[in-house]
């Protein structure tokens, strides 16, 4: 009865965590109260790319939340008129319904060293890079197991 209760507790300890998602920042493709996992290895083994949906303790309140990486150091980001560009290029962004987010404007603005940029999906509500800047790495706890990344 011990071994494998301390076997469930190793793998959500370093491994696989669920995490039940309690805001819509990332509507539709994850809204509030869906489940995810959160894969910790990830983060350790410097895993994270752009498009990948991470979770992080927030520097706002330091809750856990869940965002998309959208840019890794050295790249620069902005968004004109709702539309996102990272080094002068265009992102593909299906999972952003961008007729909620209509005259949106950011940047451009540079990711910093050890840092990366993350965004909402729902732009209109998320509290993300364009709030608190650039996240450490070192705040990322793992990816998001989602078939939504």
């Amino acid at each position: 009865m011990v071994v494998p209760f301390l076997a469930m507790l190793a793998v959500r300890s370093w491994l696989v965590e669920p995490f039940t998602v309690a805001a819509d920042s990332m509507s539709p493709a994850i809204p509030s109260g869906s489940i995810v996992f959160v894969y910790k290895p990830a983060a350790a083994m410097g895993l994270i790319r752009n498009g990948m949906v991470v979770a992080f303790t927030s520097p706002v309140d330091g809750r856990t939340v869940i965002k998309r990486v959208i840019a890794g150091e050295g790249q620069r980001v902005a968004i004109r008129d709702s539309e996102l560009f990272v080094d002068d290029v265009a992102v593909s962004e299906p999972f952003v319904d961008h007729s909620r987010i209509d005259a949106t404007y950011f940047g451009p603005e540079t990711v910093p060293p050890g840092r990366v940029f993350v965004l909402g999906d729902n732009r209109a509500v998320s509290i993300d890079s364009r709030d608190f800047g650039a996240l450490p790495l070192s705040a990322i706890q793992g990816s998001v197991l989602t078939g939504h990344q």
